[in-house]
């Protein structure tokens, strides 16, 4: 479906200005997110996330809701995922608490210039090679199944490439420096370790986002549902991580949901020649896996908390 140019500029303007609204208001001064203000925040976004939807299935129409909302979902359960690194990263540097949400502003600004990037590559290969399709197939496929079979969500930091090579090409501080990124010591700009946190983070973006871009694509080829429907799940990013980030242990299924997810669109993706798997379908399928894996980790983390407790 070709979209006016406004219609880019207009979406694209609206995340500009929340970002700096984010940032250079409410988030002036650095300080600890609370779990109050987590809480705001997040509500804040998937509010705005819905109101676009609806803006989307009421202006451009019922399929492309349908498409947002779908895509939307399966990045915001990826993202989980993505917030464990996040805070194995943070534990990792010893990031100071009032200096994460800074790094993860920048990071989160990252991550949507590589997801413009890799929506524009992969619906123009797409669009370009029919056989790309069943690649990308094939890949979300691969990546459900890397998921369901991995023992745990260990991170090593120490073979981090990034971080590897930052440590040997860059002159660093042993110690923070409020929220700066460089300062200058003896006449020579030095890193800050909060440079080497933002590094790290994102390469770790960049590994998420060739996971996710070929997940929602198997959803839809339409590349501004796939771009704003990316988008707006990062948006909510930060507020996720320091709401869930004490929480986790109530997400025990969520690597199984996660697995099957990405194999479902996966396989919707590879047979879509074949047989069209109704939007509508696919969205209630989604749906309902996240639903039944969340439910079954909080009833049996609540059981396991239960029998501690009794002993």
């Amino acid at each position: 479906m070709e979209y006016t140019i406004w219609l880019w500029v207009g979406f694209t303007g609206f995340v500009l200005f929340m970002l700096a609204l984010d940032l250079g208001v409410f988030h002036r001064r650095a300080h600890v997110i609370n779990l109050r203000e987590a809480a705001i925040w997040s509500a804040l976004w998937i509010a705005l996330a819905l109101l676009f939807n609806a803006g989307v299935y009421v202006w451009i129409g019922k399929q492309q809701g349908i498409e947002f909302l779908t895509g939307y979902l399966i990045e915001k359960s990826l993202s989980v995922d993505n917030i464990f690194v996040w805070m194995v990263i943070f534990s990792y540097f010893a990031v100071p608490a009032q200096y994460q949400h800074r790094v993860l502003f920048l990071g989160i600004l990252g991550a949507i210039i590589m997801r413009g990037l890799f929506v524009a590559v992969g619906v123009t290969l797409m669009s370009a090679l029919h056989w790309v399709l069943y690649v990308f197939g094939a890949f979300v496929i691969f990546t459900g199944i890397r998921i369901a079979l991995r023992k745990d969500m260990e991170v090593k930091m120490g073979k981090n490439p990034i971080l590897r090579l930052a440590r040997r090409f860059l002159p660093t501080t042993a110690e923070y420096h409020g929220q700066r990124f460089f300062v200058l010591r003896h006449g020579k700009w030095m890193a800050t370790p909060l440079l080497i946190v933002l590094l790290v983070l994102e390469a770790s973006d960049l590994v998420f986002a060739v996971d996710s871009v070929p997940a929602v694509l198997a959803i839809t080829r339409d590349s501004f549902i796939v771009w704003t429907s990316n988008v707006m799940a990062i948006l909510g990013l930060r507020a996720l991580f320091f709401l869930v980030a004490g929480v986790l242990g109530y997400f025990r299924y969520l690597k199984i949901g996660l697995a099957l997810v990405l194999c479902f669109v996966g396989v919707k993706m590879v047979i879509s020649d074949f047989y069209r798997i109704p939007t509508a379908v696919a969205l209630g399928t989604v749906a309902g896996i996240l639903a039944v894996t969340m439910l079954a980790s909080y009833v049996t983390t609540r059981k396991a908390n239960s029998t501690k407790v009794s002993r």
